[in-house]
């Protein structure tokens, strides 16, 4: 079983890690800070460089942790929190499916995480190594309950710095 969840971890942090460098480098075809801060405007969250250093930071920073088994449900609550932004500024309005551009893969996500919190990391991490592993129901709760505020933080601060649009009907 620990072995599975090492799988786990590197599957998902590594995934993270990707899509984080995506947005802050530019690796793996991906738009660089440039086009993030594009993307950011686009969904109102200002000032944009500071929204596309924050999300591609917590992406590739989560994803690290995880792979590594380190500060297990810290870095479950990063995810957590990325993918439930994702939801609410751009998944939300299609429903739950993929294949319509829908939120599944990113509850699917945020669901794993939370059970990683829960289950904890396994022998295989950097966590039980160093004697500091966290686990059980209340570290996922507390995951759970981090990434989603912070996401909801997130949106609230980025909407309220952004300007204007009265006049383009947003």
């Amino acid at each position: 079983m620990h072995l599975v969840r090492l799988a786990a971890r590197a599957a998902i942090g590594g995934l993270f890690i990707g899509h984080g460098t995506q947005k802050l480098m530019g690796w793996f075809d991906g738009p660089g800070l440039e086009g993030t801060d594009q993307m950011m405007t686009a969904l109102r969250l200002h000032p944009p460089r500071r929204n596309s250093i924050a999300a591609g930071a917590t992406e590739a920073g989560s994803g690290a942790l995880l792979v590594a088994g380190l500060l297990t449900p810290v870095a479950a609550a990063g995810v957590i929190g990325v993918m439930t932004t994702a939801i609410r500024t751009v998944h939300l309005a299609k429903g739950p499916w993929n294949a319509n551009g829908g939120y599944e893969f990113n509850l699917t996500l945020i669901a794993l995480a939370a059970t990683l919190a829960e289950v904890g990391p396994g022998d295989l991490s950097l966590d039980h190594l160093l004697g500091i592993e966290r686990r059980g129901t209340a570290w996922a709760l507390g995951a759970v309950a981090l990434g989603v505020g912070t996401s909801f933080a997130t949106v609230a601060l980025g909407r309220r710095a952004a300007p204007d649009h009265a006049t383009d009907g947003r």
